[in-house]
């Protein structure tokens, strides 16, 4: 997988405040994160058991430029990404690119312009959000109350060390492409069916995080069309499928724990967040991401 050396990275969709001591401030707690692709779900299930919230364009592209940016200022990056040919020799860059790809395609989703952008929010041992603290340890996540999606890069590393992924750059994109799910989810009110539902094989937490999956792969049907990418090999599907395997909740479970407890499963088993990965890739159709009404296998 390659960026298209002449696309134009926009950074100011990324907040980087890593190594500030804290992060971004000035949010109330107020609302539940949603645990980012099975990332942070060692954290997360003990926290869930515990009854706590664990967080205290260019003429390329189709899809056109973002619109009514109100997002902050990460100089850095502002001066280091500025196109593709950037994103192709950078891992800080290729962040950037992938997170303008998949807001590119969501805002053309959405009728009328109502797409509103969310911002990524870099940061390394904890920051503050609207959801309350973070750490690092919670692995990247989506808040629903600021509409931020907030990344220890770090946790790249550890998707190969600690949770066996193969990794590559396209298991990155996953990631995010399943944080930006939840968002879209938010934005269409999707993440207001989860309430305490929160644990169990075919919970409404399980529907929602699978739901996010099949957003990523419909995402990356179209990722080459947004003008960002270019065309996506059989390698790079492998290596997000392979990310969303490692982090199902059956082969962390069983890592971890040594025994396999479908009864608080958050995010659903390896098998099926490959297979919903997949679904979203195949028809490149949110529609087909009914995972509410679905019988959930795997």
């Amino acid at each position: 997988m390659r960026f298209r050396r002449t696309a134009r990275l926009d950074p100011s969709q990324i907040r980087d405040v890593r190594g500030s001591g804290g992060g971004v401030g000035g949010f109330p707690g107020g609302g539940v994160a949603v645990g980012g692709g099975g990332l942070g779900l060692i954290v997360l299930v003990i926290s869930l058991l515990l009854g706590v919230n664990p967080l205290s364009g260019s003429a390329a592209n189709p899809y056109g430029p973002l619109d009514d940016q109100t997002v902050g200022d990460s100089s850095q990056l502002s001066h280091d990404c500025k196109t593709g040919a950037d994103a192709n020799r950078s891992a800080d860059c290729r962040i950037v690119g992938f997170v303008n790809s998949i807001q590119s395609y969501w805002q053309h989703q959405f009728p009328d312009g109502r797409y509103q952008p969310a911002q990524t929010t870099f940061f390394t041992g904890q920051v503050q959000t609207g959801c309350g603290t973070a750490t690092e340890a919670v692995g990247p996540f989506y808040c629903p109350a600021d509409k931020y999606v907030y990344i220890d890069l770090g946790f790249f590393d550890e998707l190969r060390t600690k949770f066996g992924a193969q990794g590559g750059p396209f298991a990155q994109a996953y990631v995010l492409a399943h944080e930006y799910g939840h968002h879209v989810q938010d934005l269409r009110g999707i993440l207001d069916r989860i309430g305490s539902d929160q644990q169990g094989a075919t919970s409404a937490s399980v529907r929602s995080e699978l739901q996010a999956d099949c957003y990523a792969g419909v995402w990356a049907n179209h990722a080459a069309q947004t003008g960002f990418i270019t065309r996506l090999s059989q390698a790079d599907i492998n290596d997000a499928l392979d990310a969303a395997a490692a982090v199902g909740d059956d082969r962390i479970q069983r890592e971890f724990q040594g025994q396999v407890n479908p009864e608080t499963w958050t995010h659903g088993s390896s098998a099926e967040r490959k297979q919903w990965f997949t679904t979203g890739y195949q028809t490149g159709n949110a529609s087909s991401c009914d995972t509410w009404h679905a019988t959930l296998s795997g």
